[in-house]
């Protein structure tokens, strides 16, 4: 019989395990579900605007879950033909060719602001670059109001006034 020979030699690549405030995908990880999957935030804000339609309520954006932002935006994108809004804002963004941003709801905002901002859980400090300011939640709350959360103390408000320009900064599932 004729083979071939080899040699004993073998190569393999490993990654190293995930960690929350790794930049992956296109942004800083701040959430992992233990399944090989999680949350990353954008690397920078995207603006500073309103949430829209402060006099209207939106069907089904009161999603306050981890994982329940995404179908907040597809809601609020529903609902209000306003452009530029800190939904829209995340639905359209385009960053490192990835397509599915979304605003994060009321307690996956939470969660950067523990995990990679100024709340700094995990010791990390502030690897968001996060402003010292407010930050608007996917979570409506009233017809008139949506969550929003203080970035310099942690306070998540309710109610807090759509038509208030704040910080806006996109995330995506992976």
């Amino acid at each position: 019989s004729v083979g071939t020979a080899y040699g004993n030699e073998l190569s393999f690549t490993t990654s190293a395990a995930l960690a929350i405030g790794d930049d992956y995908q296109g942004g800083i990880i701040f959430y992992l579900n233990g399944s090989g999957g999680g949350l990353i935030a954008a690397p920078t804000d995207q603006s500073n605007t309103d949430w829209g339609c402060s006099a209207n309520s939106i069907s089904g954006a009161d999603g306050i879950a981890i994982g329940t932002g995404a179908q907040n935006t597809i809601d609020i994108e529903a609902g209000c033909a306003s452009s530029g809004i800190a939904a829209d804002v995340c639905a359209n963004l385009v960053l490192s060719g990835y397509t599915d941003w979304f605003l994060p709801s009321k307690d996956e905002l939470n969660l950067m602001y523990q995990n990679i901002g100024p709340g700094d859980a995990l010791g990390l400090g502030n690897v968001g670059g996060f402003a010292s300011g407010e930050y608007w939640s996917s979570t409506e709350n009233t017809g008139g109001g949506a969550f929003r959360q203080n970035f310099v103390n942690g306070n998540q408000a309710t109610n807090y006034g759509k038509g208030t320009s704040l910080y806006v900064r996109a995330v995506r599932a992976f």
